[in-house]
Order: structure tokens, then sequence, then C-alpha cells
């Protein structure tokens, strides 16, 4: 890693590095805790919904996800939010 510190690493490129990191790990919890970050999921698991019982293969997870995510900008308070918690994702399991 360089040294610049993951705080100061644009968002797109914190979420490359930790997406990376859980692919190579196959976190399947990584991209679950990420579900429940995003908007509208509140929603969902309030209608009964349950993020536990997110199916399929990992592959699958993170494709979903990856659509889910699309291109679209992240009100501020959601990107802050997933920011910090790509950071100590980061800093609590390392780089690959």
């Amino acid at each position: 890693m360089s040294d610049v510190a993951l705080e100061d690493l644009p968002f797109d490129e914190l979420r490359q590095r930790a997406f990376k990191r859980a692919e190579h790990h196959v976190d399947v919890g990584f991209f679950t805790d990420l579900f429940s970050h995003m908007p509208g999921m509140a929603a969902i698991e309030g209608e009964g919904g349950d993020l536990g019982a997110v199916g399929g293969t990992f592959i699958e997870t993170v494709r979903a996800f990856r659509e889910m995510w699309g291109d679209r900008e992240l009100d501020p308070t959601t990107e802050e939010l997933l920011r910090a918690r790509f950071v100590t994702y980061l800093r609590e399991h390392g780089e690959d």
C-alpha cells in the first residue's frame, strides 16, 4: 500500500480495494453487511425480509451488489457510512 492514508483515498478506490479483498477471501459477510447499509434495505427488512437469507452463490451475491450499486450517486450520509466501513474493513483485514 502507498503512503496515502486510507481516509484520504477517493471513495471509488476504497470500494475497489475492499471489494478486491472480500472477493479474494470469499467474504460473504462483508457483502451482506454492505447490503444492510444501502438505502431502502431497512424497509425490506421491515417488510419481513431477512438479509441473513441472501441466497445464491458468492459470485451471485457480489454481482447483485454491483448491479444494485451501478453508477448511481449516493447521498452524502450513505457515502460517508460506506467509506468508514471500507476503511475499517481494510484496516482489520489488510489488503492482498
